[in-house]
Protein backbone atom coordinates (compact mmCIF):
# COMPACT_ATOMS: atom_id res chain seq x y z
CA UNK A 1 0.00 0.00 0.00
CA UNK A 2 2.50 2.34 0.80
CA UNK A 3 4.57 1.73 -2.42
CA UNK A 4 1.02 2.29 -4.56
CA UNK A 5 0.92 5.61 -2.69
CA UNK A 6 4.78 6.68 -3.55
CA UNK A 7 3.60 5.54 -7.49
CA UNK A 8 0.92 7.80 -7.08
CA UNK A 9 2.34 10.85 -5.37
CA UNK A 10 5.61 11.07 -7.78
CA UNK A 11 5.77 13.86 -10.43
CA UNK A 12 8.66 12.45 -11.64
CA UNK A 13 7.78 9.52 -13.88
CA UNK A 14 11.03 7.78 -13.94
CA UNK A 15 10.84 7.26 -9.80
CA UNK A 16 7.07 6.09 -10.67
CA UNK A 17 8.54 3.80 -13.40
CA UNK A 18 10.93 2.15 -10.55
CA UNK A 19 8.62 2.20 -7.49
CA UNK A 20 5.97 0.44 -10.05
CA UNK A 21 8.73 -2.20 -10.69
CA UNK A 22 8.58 -2.56 -6.80
CA UNK A 23 5.29 -2.88 -6.35
CA UNK A 24 5.29 -5.57 -8.92
CA UNK A 25 8.28 -7.51 -7.37
CA UNK A 26 6.13 -6.92 -3.70
CA UNK A 27 3.34 -8.35 -5.21
CA UNK A 28 5.02 -11.67 -6.97
CA UNK A 29 6.68 -12.09 -3.48
CA UNK A 30 3.23 -12.15 -1.64
CA UNK A 31 1.80 -14.22 -4.15
CA UNK A 32 4.43 -17.14 -3.29
CA UNK A 33 3.51 -16.72 0.08
CA UNK A 34 -0.08 -17.68 -0.61
CA UNK A 35 1.27 -21.00 -2.54
CA UNK A 36 0.48 -19.36 -5.99
CA UNK A 37 3.83 -19.82 -8.11
CA UNK A 38 2.40 -19.96 -11.42
CA UNK A 39 0.87 -16.43 -10.66
CA UNK A 40 4.48 -15.54 -8.95
CA UNK A 41 6.75 -16.04 -11.87
CA UNK A 42 4.23 -14.18 -14.21
CA UNK A 43 3.85 -11.35 -11.78
CA UNK A 44 7.81 -10.46 -11.74
CA UNK A 45 8.85 -11.17 -15.29
CA UNK A 46 5.40 -8.79 -16.90
CA UNK A 47 5.11 -6.83 -13.93
CA UNK A 48 8.40 -5.94 -12.56
CA UNK A 49 10.80 -6.90 -15.92
CA UNK A 50 9.35 -6.42 -18.88
CA UNK A 51 6.10 -4.03 -18.45
CA UNK A 52 9.57 -1.62 -16.72
CA UNK A 53 11.31 -1.98 -19.75
CA UNK A 54 8.48 -0.83 -21.91
CA UNK A 55 7.59 1.96 -19.53
CA UNK A 56 11.40 2.79 -19.56
CA UNK A 57 10.96 3.17 -23.23
CA UNK A 58 7.63 5.67 -23.17
CA UNK A 59 9.77 7.62 -20.79
CA UNK A 60 12.50 8.03 -23.89
CA UNK A 61 9.56 9.40 -25.98
CA UNK A 62 7.53 11.66 -23.21
CA UNK A 63 10.02 12.89 -21.14
CA UNK A 64 10.66 12.24 -17.13
CA UNK A 65 8.31 15.19 -15.66
CA UNK A 66 4.49 14.73 -15.31
CA UNK A 67 3.12 17.90 -17.17
CA UNK A 68 1.07 20.09 -14.77
CA UNK A 69 -2.80 20.01 -15.30
CA UNK A 70 -5.25 22.42 -14.29
CA UNK A 71 -7.37 20.15 -11.48
CA UNK A 72 -10.59 18.60 -12.71
CA UNK A 73 -12.78 17.66 -10.15
CA UNK A 74 -15.32 15.09 -12.70
CA UNK A 75 -12.29 12.37 -13.00
CA UNK A 76 -12.09 12.85 -8.80
CA UNK A 77 -15.50 12.37 -8.40
CA UNK A 78 -16.19 9.38 -11.17
CA UNK A 79 -13.19 7.42 -9.91
CA UNK A 80 -14.37 8.06 -5.92
CA UNK A 81 -17.90 6.95 -6.57
CA UNK A 82 -16.16 4.05 -8.84
CA UNK A 83 -14.27 2.75 -5.98
CA UNK A 84 -17.20 3.66 -3.56
CA UNK A 85 -19.06 1.02 -5.55
CA UNK A 86 -17.06 -2.04 -5.73
CA UNK A 87 -16.58 -1.45 -2.09
CA UNK A 88 -20.30 -1.80 -1.47
CA UNK A 89 -20.33 -4.99 -3.44
CA UNK A 90 -18.15 -6.64 -1.73
CA UNK A 91 -19.51 -6.06 1.66
CA UNK A 92 -21.40 -9.32 1.51
CA UNK A 93 -18.71 -10.88 0.18
CA UNK A 94 -17.20 -13.72 2.58
CA UNK A 95 -13.91 -13.16 4.11
CA UNK A 96 -10.59 -14.06 2.79
CA UNK A 97 -10.18 -17.82 3.60
CA UNK A 98 -13.40 -18.74 4.83
CA UNK A 99 -13.91 -22.26 4.24
CA UNK A 100 -17.23 -21.96 3.82
CA UNK A 101 -17.08 -19.13 0.89
CA UNK A 102 -18.09 -20.36 -2.54
CA UNK A 103 -14.81 -20.80 -4.43
CA UNK A 104 -14.16 -23.27 -1.66
CA UNK A 105 -17.29 -25.10 -2.08
CA UNK A 106 -17.18 -26.09 -5.54
CA UNK A 107 -15.95 -26.21 -8.04
CA UNK A 108 -12.27 -26.14 -6.98
CA UNK A 109 -12.78 -29.19 -5.10
CA UNK A 110 -13.93 -31.02 -7.79
CA UNK A 111 -11.07 -30.23 -10.11
CA UNK A 112 -8.79 -31.18 -6.81
CA UNK A 113 -10.23 -34.63 -6.23
CA UNK A 114 -10.82 -35.66 -9.91
CA UNK A 115 -7.63 -33.68 -11.39
CA UNK A 116 -5.81 -36.88 -11.02
CA UNK A 117 -8.14 -39.55 -12.53
CA UNK A 118 -9.15 -37.27 -14.96
CA UNK A 119 -5.80 -36.27 -16.32
CA UNK A 120 -4.21 -39.58 -16.17
CA UNK A 121 -1.55 -38.99 -12.95
CA UNK A 122 -0.46 -34.93 -14.03
CA UNK A 123 0.07 -33.78 -10.78
CA UNK A 124 -0.14 -29.82 -11.25
CA UNK A 125 -4.15 -28.96 -10.77
CA UNK A 126 -3.32 -25.45 -12.28
CA UNK A 127 -2.21 -26.59 -15.71
CA UNK A 128 -5.37 -29.04 -15.53
CA UNK A 129 -7.89 -26.16 -14.57
CA UNK A 130 -6.31 -23.70 -17.03
CA UNK A 131 -5.51 -25.69 -20.47
CA UNK A 132 -8.09 -28.75 -19.92
CA UNK A 133 -11.34 -27.78 -17.54
CA UNK A 134 -11.55 -23.81 -18.68
CA UNK A 135 -9.66 -24.38 -22.08
CA UNK A 136 -12.03 -21.93 -23.36
CA UNK A 137 -11.24 -19.22 -20.88
CA UNK A 138 -7.61 -19.60 -22.04
CA UNK A 139 -8.39 -19.64 -25.58
CA UNK A 140 -10.11 -16.51 -24.78
CA UNK A 141 -6.83 -15.29 -23.04
CA UNK A 142 -4.46 -15.93 -25.23
CA UNK A 143 -6.81 -14.54 -28.01
CA UNK A 144 -6.41 -10.88 -26.00
CA UNK A 145 -2.80 -11.63 -25.87
CA UNK A 146 -2.67 -11.71 -29.67
CA UNK A 147 -4.83 -8.81 -30.01
CA UNK A 148 -2.55 -6.57 -27.73
CA UNK A 149 0.14 -7.77 -30.16
CA UNK A 150 -1.99 -6.81 -33.09
CA UNK A 151 -2.75 -3.51 -31.70
CA UNK A 152 1.39 -2.78 -31.20
CA UNK A 153 1.99 -3.63 -34.71
CA UNK A 154 -0.93 -1.03 -35.84
CA UNK A 155 -0.25 1.88 -33.79
CA UNK A 156 3.16 1.72 -33.47
CA UNK A 157 5.24 -0.17 -36.06
CA UNK A 158 6.58 1.20 -39.28
CA UNK A 159 4.30 2.42 -42.53
CA UNK A 160 4.57 -0.36 -45.28
CA UNK A 161 7.44 -0.24 -47.56
CA UNK A 162 8.32 3.18 -46.70
CA UNK A 163 9.76 2.56 -43.38
CA UNK A 164 8.76 5.69 -41.84
CA UNK A 165 7.53 5.09 -38.50
CA UNK A 166 3.52 6.42 -38.27
CA UNK A 167 2.81 9.99 -35.98
CA UNK A 168 5.87 12.33 -35.66
CA UNK A 169 8.34 9.73 -34.07
CA UNK A 170 11.52 8.94 -35.88
CA UNK A 171 13.75 5.85 -35.50
CA UNK A 172 16.72 6.11 -33.70
CA UNK A 173 19.72 4.89 -35.60
CA UNK A 174 20.81 1.58 -33.70
CA UNK A 175 24.47 2.83 -33.42
CA UNK A 176 23.86 5.37 -30.65
CA UNK A 177 22.13 2.36 -28.92
CA UNK A 178 25.60 0.05 -29.61
CA UNK A 179 27.98 3.04 -28.79
CA UNK A 180 26.18 4.08 -25.09
CA UNK A 181 26.74 0.26 -24.26
CA UNK A 182 29.92 -0.35 -25.50
CA UNK A 183 31.69 0.78 -23.01
CA UNK A 184 30.04 -1.15 -19.78
CA UNK A 185 31.81 -4.08 -20.36
CA UNK A 186 30.88 -6.03 -16.93
CA UNK A 187 27.08 -5.56 -18.43
CA UNK A 188 27.99 -7.12 -21.29
CA UNK A 189 29.38 -10.08 -20.35
CA UNK A 190 26.98 -11.14 -17.65
CA UNK A 191 24.50 -10.40 -19.69
CA UNK A 192 25.84 -13.08 -22.35
CA UNK A 193 25.83 -15.48 -19.53
CA UNK A 194 22.81 -15.12 -18.05
CA UNK A 195 20.51 -15.17 -21.48
CA UNK A 196 21.17 -19.07 -22.71
CA UNK A 197 20.23 -19.83 -19.05
CA UNK A 198 17.26 -17.60 -19.23
CA UNK A 199 16.12 -19.21 -22.41
CA UNK A 200 16.67 -22.73 -20.56
CA UNK A 201 14.67 -22.08 -17.69
CA UNK A 202 12.12 -20.56 -19.75
CA UNK A 203 11.98 -23.91 -22.27
CA UNK A 204 11.63 -25.88 -18.97
CA UNK A 205 9.03 -23.98 -17.63
CA UNK A 206 6.90 -23.98 -20.79
CA UNK A 207 7.09 -28.87 -20.19
CA UNK A 208 7.78 -28.75 -17.27
CA UNK A 209 4.23 -26.89 -16.52
CA UNK A 210 2.05 -29.81 -16.07
CA UNK A 211 4.20 -31.61 -13.79
CA UNK A 212 5.20 -28.18 -11.42
CA UNK A 213 4.69 -24.41 -11.42
CA UNK A 214 4.59 -22.90 -15.04
CA UNK A 215 3.14 -23.16 -18.41
CA UNK A 216 2.75 -20.98 -21.54
CA UNK A 217 2.26 -17.90 -19.61
CA UNK A 218 4.73 -17.77 -17.79
CA UNK A 219 7.63 -19.37 -19.95
CA UNK A 220 6.43 -17.29 -22.75
CA UNK A 221 6.94 -14.00 -20.75
CA UNK A 222 10.56 -15.66 -19.41
CA UNK A 223 11.82 -16.27 -22.99
CA UNK A 224 10.57 -13.39 -24.03
CA UNK A 225 12.51 -11.32 -21.16
CA UNK A 226 15.71 -13.33 -22.41
CA UNK A 227 15.64 -11.87 -26.37
CA UNK A 228 14.57 -8.16 -24.50
CA UNK A 229 17.71 -8.16 -22.42
CA UNK A 230 19.71 -8.96 -25.42
CA UNK A 231 17.90 -5.89 -27.55
CA UNK A 232 19.23 -3.24 -24.53
CA UNK A 233 22.58 -4.63 -23.99
CA UNK A 234 23.16 -5.25 -27.74
CA UNK A 235 21.28 -2.98 -29.72
CA UNK A 236 18.00 -3.88 -31.90
CA UNK A 237 19.17 -4.89 -35.04
CA UNK A 238 21.08 -7.39 -33.59
CA UNK A 239 17.80 -8.62 -31.89
CA UNK A 240 15.93 -8.77 -35.23
CA UNK A 241 19.22 -10.71 -36.45
CA UNK A 242 18.26 -13.09 -33.88
CA UNK A 243 14.75 -12.73 -33.87
CA UNK A 244 13.96 -11.52 -37.44
CA UNK A 245 10.67 -9.30 -37.58
CA UNK A 246 8.66 -11.36 -39.72
CA UNK A 247 9.43 -14.51 -38.08
CA UNK A 248 8.24 -13.52 -35.05
CA UNK A 249 4.88 -12.20 -36.38
CA UNK A 250 4.14 -15.08 -38.11
CA UNK A 251 5.24 -17.09 -35.24
CA UNK A 252 2.42 -15.04 -32.87
CA UNK A 253 -0.73 -16.29 -35.29
CA UNK A 254 1.34 -19.59 -35.07
CA UNK A 255 0.49 -20.14 -31.24
CA UNK A 256 -2.91 -19.27 -31.50
CA UNK A 257 -3.34 -21.26 -34.44
CA UNK A 258 -2.12 -24.18 -33.23
CA UNK A 259 -4.10 -24.10 -29.74
CA UNK A 260 -7.26 -23.20 -31.51
CA UNK A 261 -6.56 -25.76 -34.47
CA UNK A 262 -6.44 -28.38 -31.22
CA UNK A 263 -10.08 -27.93 -30.49
CA UNK A 264 -10.80 -28.40 -34.50
CA UNK A 265 -8.57 -32.08 -34.05
CA UNK A 266 -10.77 -32.88 -31.56
CA UNK A 267 -13.37 -32.12 -33.31
CA UNK A 268 -12.60 -34.18 -36.30
CA UNK A 269 -12.27 -37.13 -34.48
CA UNK A 270 -15.44 -36.84 -33.17
CA UNK A 271 -15.15 -35.25 -29.44
CA UNK A 272 -16.28 -31.85 -28.14
CA UNK A 273 -13.98 -28.56 -28.93
CA UNK A 274 -10.87 -29.00 -26.83
CA UNK A 275 -12.28 -32.34 -25.34
CA UNK A 276 -8.68 -33.93 -25.22
CA UNK A 277 -9.70 -37.54 -24.87
CA UNK A 278 -10.37 -38.35 -27.88
CA UNK A 279 -6.57 -38.05 -28.88
CA UNK A 280 -6.33 -41.44 -26.95
CA UNK A 281 -4.62 -43.88 -29.56
CA UNK A 282 -2.25 -46.38 -29.14
CA UNK A 283 0.63 -44.86 -30.52
CA UNK A 284 0.34 -42.32 -27.85
CA UNK A 285 1.58 -44.93 -25.43
CA UNK A 286 4.35 -46.49 -28.15
CA UNK A 287 5.74 -42.68 -27.94
CA UNK A 288 5.64 -42.38 -24.22
CA UNK A 289 2.70 -39.80 -24.15
CA UNK A 290 0.71 -40.97 -20.93
CA UNK A 291 -2.79 -39.46 -22.53
CA UNK A 292 -4.75 -37.85 -24.82
CA UNK A 293 -5.08 -35.09 -21.72
CA UNK A 294 -1.20 -34.82 -21.35
CA UNK A 295 -1.25 -34.62 -25.49
CA UNK A 296 -3.88 -31.93 -25.69
CA UNK A 297 -2.18 -30.40 -22.56
CA UNK A 298 1.08 -30.14 -24.01
CA UNK A 299 -0.44 -28.79 -27.58
CA UNK A 300 -2.19 -25.92 -26.13
CA UNK A 301 0.40 -25.13 -23.78
CA UNK A 302 2.81 -25.06 -26.66
CA UNK A 303 0.19 -23.08 -28.98
CA UNK A 304 0.29 -20.34 -25.79
CA UNK A 305 3.87 -20.35 -25.30
CA UNK A 306 4.56 -18.83 -29.22
CA UNK A 307 1.87 -16.29 -28.81
CA UNK A 308 3.24 -15.21 -25.56
CA UNK A 309 6.70 -14.94 -26.31
CA UNK A 310 6.26 -13.52 -29.61
CA UNK A 311 3.91 -10.90 -28.83
CA UNK A 312 6.03 -9.45 -25.69
CA UNK A 313 9.15 -9.24 -28.36
CA UNK A 314 6.34 -7.57 -31.23
CA UNK A 315 5.62 -4.72 -28.40
CA UNK A 316 9.64 -4.37 -27.11
CA UNK A 317 10.13 -3.90 -31.12
CA UNK A 318 7.60 -1.97 -31.58
CA UNK A 319 8.91 0.96 -28.70
CA UNK A 320 12.69 0.44 -29.42
CA UNK A 321 14.91 2.74 -31.42
CA UNK A 322 12.22 5.75 -31.42
CA UNK A 323 12.22 9.39 -30.46
CA UNK A 324 10.40 12.23 -30.56
CA UNK A 325 11.13 13.75 -34.00
CA UNK A 326 13.28 17.08 -33.59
Amino acid sequence: MVTAVMVAKQRNLWAAVMATGIFSFLGACWMMLLDAPDVSFTEAAVGAGISTVLMLSTLALVGNQEIECKFKPLPLVTVTLTGLALVYGTLDMPLFGDPNAPIHLYPSPGYVEKSMHDMHGLPNVVTSVLASYRGFDTLGETMVVFTAGIGALLILMNDGESKTPRGDMEPQTDNQNRLRMRDFLIIRIVSKMLIPFIIVFGLYVQFHGDYGPGGGFQAGVIVASAFILYGLVYGLDATKRVAPKGVVEKLLALGLIIYAGTGFLTLALGGQYLDYSVLEHHWLTEHHVPSGQHLGIFMVELGVGLTVTAVMITIYYAFAGRRPAV
